[in-house]
């Protein structure tokens, strides 16, 4: 399969993101805030949806595939959390969506919202984001599934 490497300019883009990225899982260690580059990455742990809707329907009978994927926002002034402890590294969030929040535009709030209520606030200059699929792929432990 092909590695993904998709870009989001404005919201319908970021709709796109987050779709591919339901359901990823994210250790609190490899979330990186570098506010002198204005820059927010995420090393993530992907569900390739892609993959379990082939033919156009999902797959239960088959364990889906995980993709080692990278997070990168650019044109990032803050990055707030709440709902999870950033001092333990190796707790491990997963991520529901992605919304984006006009205030002033093309400027905004990006929230990474995860379960369990805890969300992170990006506020961005505008959205200038990338999705880009690292190459490590596995089969999935089990496939996530929603009430």
């Amino acid at each position: 399969m092909p590695l993904l490497k998709l870009i989001a300019m404005d919201d319908e883009d970021l709709e796109v993101l987050s779709a591919h990225l339901q359901d990823a899982v994210v250790k609190v260690g490899d979330l990186d805030w570098r506010s002198n580059e204005k820059r927010f990455i995420a090393a993530l742990n992907r569900f390739a949806w892609e993959e379990q809707m082939k033919g156009g329907f999902f797959s239960r009978a088959k364990t889906g595939e995980r993709h080692r994927t990278a997070l990168r926002f650019d044109r990032v002034l803050s990055v707030k959390s709440r709902g999870f402890n950033r001092d333990k590294k190796d707790n491990v969030l997963s991520l529901l969506t992605m919304q984006f929040q006009p205030t002033l535009p093309p400027a905004g709030i990006v929230t990474l919202i995860f379960s369990g209520e805890a969300a992170i606030r990006l506020e961005v200059e505008c959205i200038e984001a990338q999705l880009t699929d690292l190459g490590p792929v596995w089969q999935a432990k089990a496939n996530p599934h929603h009430r």
